[in-house]
């Protein structure tokens, strides 16, 4: 549940290009990111620019939750990335096997990998039901670096998803009510201004 976004994305944009990335059910294509635009991707143009390698998400404040939204459908991958989220209240997340429920506002609704405030390293239900998994609040406290970055890293595997934050395991369990496949989407939450920095981002695609 959340928004802010940059991507620091050139090491990571070789590797994801180097092994490809596949459709659900389909033929490999091009890159999960190019490196130069956000081709492949949607959202509000407004709220999202590429900047020396990063795909920054900011607002000055919003009414209303928005995502930058993968055009393809994935199944089963693995990915990891470094996100830094700026702004007192800020909130943020990834969603995964999700779909776009508000082409107006890209407002999206499926199972969200959190982060912000107590949130950190759960799974939570966008517009899904709510929370699915609360990530252990020890844990959290003990690992989260504040107003710096984190190591994130998501796993989906049929109805199982792991989530790790900065090594640490937060969620790893069975969901039954998962989704087959959907898209992935890059949150920027409602309420005070906040910025969301995502780099280092490798993704794979689980055959």
């Amino acid at each position: 549940m959340r928004y802010l976004l940059s991507i620091s994305l050139v090491t990571c944009f070789a590797l994801v290009g180097a092994h490809g990335i596949g459709v659900a059910g389909g033929a490999k294509e091009g890159p999960f990111f190019n490196g130069k635009d956000l081709a492949g991707w949607e959202g509000l143009d407004e709220f999202w620019t590429f900047k020396d390698g990063a795909l920054i998400g900011a607002t000055r404040g919003l009414k209303f939750n928005t995502f930058l939204c993968s055009k393809k459908k994935y199944r089963d991958f693995e990915l990891s990335f470094q996100v830094r989220l700026e702004g007192k209240t800020a909130n943020s997340g990834v969603q995964i096997r999700s779909e776009i429920f508000n082409p107006k506002e890209f407002a999206v609704k499926g199972p969200q990998c959190d982060m912000g405030q107590i949130y950190w390293g759960s799974l939570y239900g966008e517009h899904f039901g709510g929370m699915m998994k609360q990530a252990p609040e020890d844990v959290v406290k003990k690992v989260l670096k504040e107003n710096d970055f984190n190591d994130y890293y998501i796993k989906c595997v049929g109805k199982h998803v792991t989530i790790k934050l900065n090594g640490h395991t937060t969620v790893d369990d069975d969901f039954p009510k998962m989704p087959e496949s959907g898209i992935i989407a890059w949150q920027l939450h409602a309420g005070a201004p906040m910025t969301a920095t995502f780099r280092k981002i490798e993704f794979k695609e689980i055959k």
